[in-house]
């Protein structure tokens, strides 16, 4: 299992780390079922602290993702649902937006245009 962090990403290591595992999972390098090397392991490979690694388990523990036994390690329940995920984070959006006073229609427009600016 490969994974990599970007030095230049802003967001807190412990999110980087649940992300990059998460890509992993999502990917199918990492298939449900598999155990995960133990966090110091991977902490050691990613240049961070195992209380990093352990935070962004427990993380992805709560999203249901993982599963911690005692003395067989944490293992991958089952793939990420992408769409249930990006469906909170539009309702978020969304009630971000209506305190700016922007229609649901403004903020498909707004998404568009930054489409188009990232293609």
């Amino acid at each position: 299992m490969l994974l990599t962090l970007d030095l230049n990403d802003p967001r807190p290591l412990h999110e980087q780390v649940a992300a990059a595992i998460r890509r992993a999972i999502g990917a199918g390098d990492i298939a449900p079922g598999d155990r995960l090397p133990p966090a110091r392991d991977l902490a050691h490979a990613l240049g961070v602290n195992a209380n990093t690694v352990l935070r962004s388990l427990r993380d992805l523990r709560d999203e249901g993702l993982l599963e911690f036994r005692r003395g067989r390690g944490v293992s991958v329940l089952r793939r990420p649902d992408g769409r249930a995920a990006l469906r909170t984070r539009a309702r978020d959006l969304l009630d971000e937006a209506a305190k700016y006073g922007l229609t649901p229609d403004d903020v498909v427009a707004l998404v568009k245009d930054v489409g188009k600016e990232m293609a």
